[in-house]
């Protein structure tokens, strides 16, 4: 995960990456756009850890929740991305995604479990831009259960 962007709620591989005081509030990581620093905080300068992704989508109505994920969040993360050139990580710590996303088989779409939607939100259309076929799973690799708990996350290479 030195690069690209990642749904992570592993604790252990976070724990790896980044120590608690590391990891940025998403107001912080908004407030870093336009000024981002030469140095990222975790992951031995490589990775920016962010938290508060989760608050976001439960405090919004699934509307405003589609429109944030498509618009807003997505436009830091280019902007990320484009200052970084693409080789820096962006990681979203979230703590509880190992129970909120679901994945579809038939057609291996993401979706992130949302109060106003039976299906829930289309992450991988609204935070990928559908392109789902390039995200990996995270995997524990000492645990070889690939959908239960060796799954500690989502990584995709590059959002464009």
């Amino acid at each position: 995960m030195r690069r690209g962007c990642s749904l992570l709620w592993g604790t252990d591989a976070l724990a790896e990456l980044a120590d608690p005081e590391q990891v940025l509030s998403l107001r912080q990581f908004a407030a870093l756009a336009g000024a981002w620093p030469e140095d990222l905080p975790a992951s031995n300068g490589d990775a920016l850890v962010v938290c508060g992704f989760e608050g976001c989508l439960d405090l919004l109505t699934l509307a405003d929740a589609e429109r944030w994920l498509e618009h807003d969040l997505h436009d830091l993360i280019l902007a990320f991305q484009e200052e970084y050139q693409g080789q820096a990580a962006l990681i979203f710590w979230t703590p509880s995604g190992r129970n909120r996303i679901t994945m579809s088989g038939a057609t291996e779409e993401y979706y992130w479990k949302h109060a106003g939607s039976e299906k829930g939100l289309h992450i991988g259309r609204l935070l990928w831009f559908g392109a789902e076929q390039e995200v990996e799973r995270i995997l524990d690799s000492d645990n070889a259960d690939y959908d239960g708990s060796a799954w500690v996350g989502l990584h995709h290479p590059r959002i464009s």
